[in-house]
């Protein structure tokens, strides 16, 4: 029977705030507070029901590298959010992006990736998939129709890019890529979240997150999903089933919980975000200040069209370099010099000497990521308090 609940769900009738609550309660028997089953493997009545289950792709009650009813509690709620057929956790998010790009391409693939993109999945990109004979072809992607251009016919396999792309919050535009036909299309949206942006009605194949960040929201659940179409996540979750990169419940059930104050956290976050870009642009000391929500970014309009809110996220650069960032970073009282983002603390993040350690120099400053480049995820501290300590730590 469809209930209610379920009906509002489907048709999109009710925002998307309300979903973040209602999601995701198939297997809690009333819990109010996600249910926990930290059980590796389920108790299987007779021989055919396990044969079954070892055939199927998703069972939630059989070995845990395929299923849980924690994780797939979770898979159900961001499928919603993202409007889409299906979703899939992993171990973390460089585990969704490992297991999407070797579930989809194999010796011989061609992918087009946009060049900005996390250093974790660049490294991947050029070091790990040249081993199985995958070629890569990076592009800039925020150069209209330079993705689509890079495709060659009959062999590109993937077209994979991240917008916002971390750390400067460069954008693709969402519509041309979902356009791009022949290859399997992926955007890798963590920086938006699931409120900020669906990819996927855009006409893009798959969503990715490192839900370790905004999505969990606590810097207490390493975790990654995918969402897209049915046979698409089935094909992904089938290989990854021999990759073994799945989700822990525990981790699954803190990013559920993380969802239900998603909308709450991430208003307040862009809240001071909005407030702190423009202190920034106005200070002597920081220059290049990037934010969506700023009229001074160079895609302000792009952002304006496919994001419903700016986000957490911004970053600056220091004209003293790595020594004027260094400096910075040691005067800080209140925000938190760390690595990660979207969490409850304000953390100011160093990307050459953490993100992107192992990017190449020439690299980096092609993508204008030099020693100064200070990127600071907004967390959930009073606005005034947060601009109080960046100002003392820029007049040094």
């Amino acid at each position: 029977m469809t209930t209610d609940r379920q009906t509002a769900q489907a048709d999109g009738s009710r925002e998307q705030a309300t979903t973040a609550i209602t999601a995701g309660r198939t297997h809690g028997s009333g819990s109010l507070a996600p249910a926990l089953y930290p059980s590796t493997t389920f108790q299987v009545g007779t021989v055919d029901e396990s044969r079954k289950l070892a055939t199927q792709i998703r069972p939630t009650h059989f070995y845990g590298r395929y299923g849980n009813p924690t994780v797939a509690e979770f898979e159900e709620a961001i499928a919603q959010l993202e409007s889409a057929e299906a979703a899939r956790a992993f171990s973390s998010g460089m585990a969704a992006i490992t297991c999407t790009v070797l579930g989809l391409c194999s010796q011989g693939s061609h992918i087009v990736a946009a060049r900005q993109l996390y250093g974790g999945t660049r490294l991947l990109l050029e070091q790990v998939c040249p081993r199985f004979g995958i070629e890569v072809t990076f592009v800039d992607g925020i150069v209209p129709g330079a993705l689509a251009s890079a495709v060659i016919p009959g062999r590109t396999s993937l077209v994979l890019a991240e917008s916002p792309a971390n750390p400067r919050l460069d954008l693709v535009d969402l519509d041309e890529l979902g356009r791009i036909e022949g290859p399997f299309t992926a955007v890798d949206s963590t920086f938006a979240t699931p409120l900020g942006q669906n990819p996927l009605a855009h006409g893009v194949d798959l969503v990715i997150h490192s839900a370790s960040k905004a999505i969990g929201g606590h810097n207490d659940a390493i975790l990654g999903v995918i969402a897209g179409s049915d046979d698409l996540v089935e094909w992904i979750t089938g290989f990854s089933h021999l990759h073994g990169g799945c989700a822990s419940p525990a981790d699954a059930l803190n990013g559920l919980r993380g969802l239900r104050t998603l909308p709450v956290r991430i208003a307040q976050q862009t809240t001071t975000a909005t407030a702190v870009a423009e202190f920034l642009a106005r200070h002597p000391a920081s220059s290049q200040v990037r934010y969506p929500g700023l009229e001074s970014h160079p895609q302000f309009d792009l952002a304006k069209r496919q994001l419903r809110i700016a986000g957490g996220l911004l970053t600056f650069d220091l004209a003293g370099g790595g020594s004027a960032a260094s400096a910075f970073v040691d005067r800080l009282r209140l925000a938190i010099h760390a690595p990660s983002l979207g969490g409850p603390e304000t953390l100011v993040c160093h990307p050459a000497s953490t993100t992107h350690i192992g990017v190449d120099p020439d690299d980096l400053a092609a993508d204008g990521i030099g020693l100064g480049t200070i990127r600071l995820s907004c967390g959930l501290e009073a606005t005034t308090d947060v601009l109080a300590d960046l100002g003392q730590a820029l007049d040094f």
